[in-house]
């Protein structure tokens, strides 16, 4: 088998997900085919999940911090009446029970407890570490994990359909939410216990709406040379979209690349104490920064692109 010769690669892959494989995995598979040096993902998704996963390369995995707090959308299917070990279908099941009468008031009165800031117990499946070790690796032991609660935001919960003991639902959240957590407490809440059967991400902010490419597709653009990457792979700048921009002149520019900080910008008024995105006098991305007390901007994160790549 040939050895791959890795090179400097930078951009946002947002790769569809197939069923089965982890998301390292999914990232060691596209690393491959890429040839990419350096690479990242940005919040995994279980293997019986599908759909969109960032992976960040080169100097995007810079961004790979942040996106893990974006917000995302799912499209996930709960089995009622049934619970499992692990909280999804792969697991043993623990018990089943009969179904309530379920109708469109019932099922509003219940998802309503589970919009908004929520406190939510992670599964003891899951890639969580408590001193050092996954908690999935402790569980599969038989050990006992204790997981502590924490809060986390669901913008929006939805059903799109029930059909017989299989409930569809639209959910939108913040970072850290486990939708597996949230089946098993919406199953509590009607009575009849649940579990995630299925579950598609849908997008990743900021990318709602972007397309997606399967392996399928970057394995043919890796056949056909670096003449068919640019459809698939995004500039890194398309990782800071969705954070407030400041566009400096010549001289702001050359400081934010020697990493000074910046006094006397105007920030954006949504952006009073979080990161905005710095973008050069030539409208490319620099660095991330955050407005502190002085009335300045400090640079938490700078990039340094290739001239090929940044023009």
């Amino acid at each position: 088998m040939a050895r791959i010769t890795f090179r400097d690669l930078h951009g946002i892959v947002l790769l569809d997900k197939p069923l089965g494989l982890s998301s390292n995995q999914a990232l060691q598979a596209v690393r491959r085919l890429l040839r990419a040096a350096k690479g990242g993902h940005t919040g995994a998704l279980d293997p019986l999940a599908t759909g969109m996963l960032p992976l960040c390369f080169g100097e995007a995995t810079k961004l790979a911090g942040h996106l893990l707090g974006s917000r995302k959308a799912y499209l996930a299917e709960c089995q009622l009446g049934v619970t499992t070990t692990t909280a999804d279908r792969e697991g043993e099941v623990l018990q089943r029970r009969p179904l309530p009468a379920l109708d469109e008031a019932t099922l509003e009165a219940a998802l309503a407890d589970f919009r908004g800031r929520i406190s939510q117990v992670p599964p003891a499946y899951s890639a969580l570490k408590q001193g050092g070790e996954p908690l999935y690796l402790k569980a599969r032991r038989g050990e006992a994990v204790e997981v502590p609660a924490r809060v986390v935001e669901i913008h929006r919960l939805d059903v799109l359909a029930l059909d017989g003991d299989r409930l569809r639902l639209r959910v939108e959240c913040g970072s850290g939410t486990y939708i597996r957590s949230l089946a098993v407490d919406l199953g509590e809440r009607l009575g009849c216990g649940a579990h995630l059967s299925s579950l598609r991400r849908l997008w990743v902010e900021p990318f709602e709406g972007a397309g997606m490419a399967t392996l399928e597709q970057l394995q043919a653009a890796a056949e056909q040379g670096d003449a068919a990457l640019p459809a698939l792979l995004l500039p890194v700048e398309a990782g800071a979209a969705a954070l407030p921009a400041l566009h400096l002149d010549p001289a702001q520019s050359i400081a934010v690349m020697q990493g000074q900080r910046l006094k006397g910008v105007e920030v954006p008024a949504t952006a009073p104490d979080q990161l905005c995105a710095l973008f050069g006098d030539d409208g490319r991305l620099l660095a991330l920064g955050q407005p502190d007390d002085g009335g300045g901007v400090r640079i938490v994160r700078g990039f340094r692109l290739p001239e090929a790549v940044r023009g």
